[in-house]
């Protein structure tokens, strides 16, 4: 058996970063005492929300890599407690910016990073003004306890960003999140849908999803957002194993058997039975392919 604890938080997130990176270290203290390996934190915790406007002002929340706050503070929790950390953070590069990602090992060390490649825009989510789409393509890797992929919120919704990355060698997905109401619109709630997005990748797939949301409401002028929280860790048949409320800050921890696993996804036979030579189509907008 090679066996994995694999965790999600949530929690509310404030303007003080300072703040949302201590709450966020709690969070990941408690899962790693409760023997996480790999710990998930939402997308964005060290700052509210701030995609609900355009506003210029926001562009300061964004920093290097090698300067972000959050990045550099959690390379040495994850040292410290042995722990692997993707780590969601807003990314500056000369005149882009990124919604991005870095992944940390358990032994402090920042394998690489992953963009965002899937950019939303839309009322209260108006993310195209902050972030460049993603260049890096996706990508996986081989931590000290498992091959994991990270797709960021949006990139959630694309079946094709999670069997890329599972092709790639993936045996786990992490979905770090921030979605909740519809500021147009008090009547939509999503959550099912989302959730249920996400199940079908697990499913399809039959790899653990595990997905990390906010909670709480952010409010920027007219527009304001309750973030429904709901994180929850998913098995490979696409089955919630647990799930956290609309509401608390927690953690959720669940252990898988890797080995176990790559076998019942080879068995089932989906990567066997697959014919990349028909899909062709998928490359293309319109369902035309050109030559």
């Amino acid at each position: 058996m090679r066996t994995v604890k694999v965790a999600a938080t949530q929690m509310s997130c404030s303007d003080n970063i300072t703040e949302n990176i201590a709450k966020a270290e709690r969070l990941v203290r408690e899962a790693a005492g409760n023997g996480a390996q790999i710990i998930l934190l939402q997308e964005l915790f060290e700052t509210p929300y701030f995609c609900q406007k355009e506003k210029a002002e926001y562009y300061r929340y964004a920093s290097e890599l090698e300067e972000n706050k959050a990045v550099q503070h959690f390379k040495k929790v994850a040292k410290e407690l042995q722990i692997v950390l993707p780590i969601s953070f807003y990314e500056k590069k000369n005149y882009a910016r990124y919604n991005s990602l870095a992944v940390i090992d358990a032994n402090g060390e920042v394998l690489g990073k992953y963009r965002k490649s899937h950019i939303p825009d839309g009322p209260g989510y108006e993310e195209k003004f902050y972030f460049n789409p993603g260049d890096t393509g996706f990508k996986v890797w081989k931590t000290r306890y498992a091959r994991i992929g990270v797709g960021v919120c949006w990139d959630q919704w694309y079946p094709e960003a999670a069997r890329c990355m599972t092709l790639l060698g993936a045996e786990l997905l992490f979905y770090p999140t921030a979605i909740g109401s519809e500021p147009q619109d008090g009547t939509i709630d999503s959550r099912d849908h989302w959730q249920n997005c996400m199940l079908g990748h697990a499913a399809a797939n039959l790899i653990p999803v595990v997905a990390s949301n906010r909670v709480g409401v952010e409010d920027d002028e007219d527009s304001s957002i309750t973030f429904y929280g709901s994180s929850f860790i998913a098995g490979p048949q696409g089955n919630k194993i647990v799930e956290a409320g609309r509401t608390e800050e927690t953690t959720l921890v669940t252990e898988f058997d890797l080995e176990q696993l790559e076998i019942q996804r080879l068995e089932w036979g989906i990567f066997r039975d697959r014919r990349p030579d028909l899909y062709k189509i998928i490359s293309s907008y319109d369902g035309e392919i050109t030559i």
